[in-house]
């Protein structure tokens, strides 16, 4: 059988980013295994002018989820403070209008990710 039909998407949201595409999808197994799926999509104009799209994908799973939040705020916060211009971080700050990100997409509702609560209760 096809892994991917053993896959259930419970939440999706896509984000526009000029010619990238960001989609951040949150999936289950047929064991209630919850993961996250990050997708970057890349659109490429071909040489004879018809439109490709290149893609990588990361996945990561639940026990990760706070390891990795930390370790891209480090990062974030490393380019904030240590690379870029005061004028650089203000724009960062800047309000944004959101109409270029969808709106999250929930198609079960779940109770919200609690680091603290114990595996066995799935």
């Amino acid at each position: 059988m096809d892994d991917r039909h053993d896959q259930e998407e419970i939440y999706s949201q896509r984000i526009k980013a000029g010619k990238r595409t960001y989609f951040f999808d949150v999936k289950a197994t047929r064991g209630q295994d919850y993961y996250l799926t990050i997708t970057e999509s890349k659109r490429r104009q071909n040489g004879d002018d018809s439109v490709s799209y290149e893609k990588h994908k990361i996945f990561l799973y639940k026990e990760d989820f706070l390891k990795f939040v930390d370790a891209l705020q480090d990062a974030v916060d490393y380019v904030r403070e240590e690379l870029l211009s005061p004028e650089e971080v203000a724009e960062l700050d800047r309000p944004r209008d959101f109409d270029d990100r969808d709106q999250p997409r929930r198609e079960v509702e779940r109770p919200a990710f609690d680091p603290n609560r114990a595996d066995d209760n799935y």
